[in-house]
């Protein structure tokens, strides 16, 4: 595959064989000096400018016939197993400059028959074209461009564009119009010299004919324990069980994966519509993905190796946090409260008080600290509102419940600012 400097390298390419081809054919004795260039035509000045072919290039798009190869260059790990190349197609504009009668002509004829003879630049002559001796740096690196090494060849041909397409082409140019001709090269491979990590190669094929279903997550409901009922709106809190309801959840194997962490659920509590799985002890107040796969067992007794087999869509529920500490629970202004969390609360995330309708916030968790803590101190400003106020606490967005009465009134818990 090629390097970055592939473009260039095709450019200077183009310009050797056109340079080249006007000296075998011995167009000096009928048009005197012909430059080769390969600039942008607003930088050619018409009024001085000697008998000259330019080649400029002015547009790059995406191969179609490579688009897809080697797509899937990273594993399931994030791993880099493949480096896809970035394919090209190459667009060039062939341009002959003259000032007497028919030098123009007389270039473009020559020039798109040079190109016509030459549809296929060989390998050799890629080779030949940029090991030209040459004191510019520039042109030195292009060698090792891999242009000449790369797997597929490059193939020059002639491309149809309407009038108004080219005069749209030349007015953005800013640049008075002259005999041109346009031509795609195809395909230009460039490719990442990054590592791989390569996959180890199949030992035994083994085929497996499963029914095709699809799990998918409908809703994340919370239940409190295995005894009691699952409550609509109930809020998720650490040690509960997570209720996943869906359709063609159960697999011949079913497992639940809770952000990265994968939990086999208990048998009994799997039904195709529904999976009960208990909430990981170790898990963040916050935003948290749920997914059911459906691992698929080869029967080759590599445990080592599992295949995930077929997954469900990615659902989100909150874990929310909850106060315990434990009633009557009271705080001095000028001093700090102290508050026990049933969640461990990582060092980074954003912790606020929200007392009544009032909020604390606490800026970042000591470095030095552990990283994760179940106590929170909240310092009490001297100016904060003194009596019996709602407690809650919200941690990356997520709050504490509050609880009712039975008629339906937040009740607790509460603070006494005194």
């Amino acid at each position: 595959m090629s390097s970055p400097l592939a473009i260039a390298a095709v450019s200077a390419v183009l310009q050797s064989f056109l340079q080249n081809a006007l000296i075998d054919y011995d167009l000096s004795t009928l048009l005197a000096d012909v430059t080769v260039s390969a600039v942008p035509p607003d930088r050619i000045d018409l009024a001085t400018t000697v008998p000259r072919i330019n080649l400029f290039f002015f547009q790059a798009t995406e191969n179609q016939g490579w688009r897809n190869y080697g797509v899937r260059s990273r594993s399931a790990n994030g791993d880099r197993v493949f480096n896809p190349p970035l394919a090209l197609d190459l667009s060039y504009l062939l341009t002959a400059y003259g000032s007497d009668d028919f030098y123009a002509e007389t270039l473009l004829g020559y020039a798109m028959f040079v190109l016509h003879e030459m549809p296929v630049f060989t390998r050799d002559a890629i080779r030949e074209a940029l090991g030209v001796p040459s004191s510019d740096p520039l042109f030195q690196a292009l060698t090792n461009a891999n242009l000449a090494d790369q797997i597929e060849q490059i193939k020059i041909a002639p491309q149809t564009m309407s009038i108004d397409e080219m005069s749209k082409i030349w007015t953005s140019l800013q640049s008075q119009y002259r005999p041109t001709a346009v031509y795609k090269v195809s395909v230009v491979l460039i490719e990442s010299t990054k590592s791989v990590k390569p996959t180890l190669p199949v030992r035994v094929p083994n085929i497996l004919v499963l029914p095709f279903e699809h799990p998918s997550i409908e809703d994340v409901q919370s239940q409190a324990s295995d005894t009691d009922p699952i409550v609509a709106d109930q809020p998720i809190l650490a040690g509960y069980n997570l209720v996943i309801d869906g359709q063609q959840l159960r697999g011949g194997t079913t497992h639940v994966l809770v952000d990265d962490t994968e939990i086999v659920p208990d048998d009994a509590k799997i039904t195709d519509t529904r999976v009960i799985v208990p909430l990981p002890s170790d898990l963040q107040p916050g935003l948290h993905s749920v997914q059911v796969v459906q691992p698929v067992d080869f029967g080759t007794g590599l445990t080592s190796d599992p295949h995930r087999g077929v997954e469900s869509n990615v659902a989100a529920f909150v874990l929310a946090p909850q106060i315990t500490t434990a009633a009557p629970i009271t705080a001095a202004r000028n001093s700090t409260l102290t508050l026990a969390i049933d969640s461990p609360v990582g060092r980074a995330q954003r912790v606020a008080l929200l007392a009544g309708s009032n909020t604390i916030s606490i800026d970042a968790r000591d470095p030095n600290g552990p990283d994760t803590t179940t106590t929170l101190d909240f310092p009490i400003p001297s100016d904060f509102p003194t009596g019996q106020q709602l407690l809650r606490v919200q941690i990356d967005g997520a709050e504490s419940p509050l609880g009712t009465d039975t008629a339906g009134k937040y009740v607790s818990p509460t603070v006494k600012i005194t």
